[in-house]
């Protein structure tokens, strides 16, 4: 029964992510065209000095005078995701996880121990999400997920929150990288500077993560150097653009570039919609799994089942140091019948 159970809340979870994926509300636009580099680079560090110098340094803004992109904000179209990887061999659409009974890997685009590391994935299956155990999106896949954004713009830093796991990259204006910690981070460390309403950023020290559920991992050696701007289409709408290119010696052949869109969401903002905080607690009854041929997948416990948290609810494992069943403790007393 419970694997049953597991299995139909799986499928949901596909559903709702494939939804979420092809569903653009609100006006089409064409896609944007691809901006290659002016010339190939060797490594990010290269191409985003290129452009620094190219421009001068870039412009310096005032708070007066700095691009405003405020509002709400979610992922439009792109050409990333499995399309830079998958082709199908008869022409039938791929699925937004890389499903297709004819689809098959692109020669020429991994390394060959990435392509066979994505084969190894594919073969495997999609079931599990490294989000469900709290991780956070991360770069690059934070330009993907169909979620909520909000992008603040100061002359000195960018802070682009994501709704989806408090996953806020943060762009430091006119400076240099800096690593104090001598690691990594899933969004990287990011500098950047502005050619007038257009910003440049680059993207480096990234933990090894993916595009996106169920594409081909990126290595600790991925980094991006991105171009965004706001454009005002001809029926007056808004979206920002962002030309980024992918650079990976481990894991891609050559530096690849794509574009990703991002439309405002009035119709959130109408409703009143706010960003809160996203507490992970709510995943403390996944966990991870293997069957017998070693396929992992994202499993769930259920109410009444051993280690089985309440995430809303007033218990020992939510609240081990206080008197069981105290008074006022339920994180949602709204939905509570009891408490007035």
């Amino acid at each position: 029964m419970k694997n049953m159970v597991n299995k139909l809340v799986h499928a949901a979870i596909m559903l709702l992510f494939s939804t979420l994926l092809q569903a653009q509300p609100g006006p089409r636009a064409q896609l944007p065209d691809v901006v290659p580099p002016p010339q190939r680079f060797a490594t990010s560090t290269a191409h985003y000095e290129y452009l620094y110098n190219s421009h001068n340094g870039g412009t310096s803004h005032s708070y007066d005078s700095v691009p405003k992109w405020e509002g709400l904000w979610s992922a439009q179209g792109n050409n990333s995701g499995n399309q830079l990887f998958l082709e199908s061999l008869d022409g039938s659409p791929i699925g937004p996880f890389g499903e297709g009974e004819n689809v098959v890997i692109k020669e020429g685009v991994l390394t060959p121990e990435y392509e066979a590391a994505f084969q190894y994935r594919r073969d495997l299956g999609v079931d599990y999400d490294r989000l469900t155990s709290c991780e956070p999106a991360g770069m690059p896949r934070w330009l993907l997920e169909p979620y909520v954004r909000e992008f603040i713009n100061t002359p000195s830093q960018s802070w682009w929150t994501n709704d989806l796991g408090n996953d806020t990259r943060r762009i430091y204006i006119n400076q240099e990288h800096k690593n104090i910690d001598g690691t990594h981070y899933a969004a990287g460390d990011s500098i950047g500077f502005w050619v007038d309403d257009m910003l440049i950023v680059h993207t480096v020290d990234i933990y090894p993560s993916d595009y996106f559920r169920g594409t081909p991992p990126t290595s600790n050696q991925f980094e991006t150097v991105e171009v965004w701007r706001m454009e005002t289409l001809n029926n007056g709408t808004k979206r920002l653009v962002n030309n980024v290119t992918f650079y990976d010696e481990l894991s891609l052949v050559e530096p690849i570039t794509v574009v990703y869109t991002f439309r405002p969401r009035q119709d959130l903002q109408a409703l009143g919609f706010r960003m809160r905080y996203w507490e992970c607690a709510q995943n403390d009854n996944t966990y991870l799994t293997f069957d017998d041929e070693g396929r992992p997948s994202t499993q769930y416990r259920l109410p009444g089942e051993d280690g089985y948290v309440d995430p809303r609810g007033n218990d020992r494992l939510r609240n081990p140091d206080l008197p069981a069943g105290l008074v006022g403790q339920e994180k949602s007393p709204i939905f509570n019948d009891d408490v007035q």
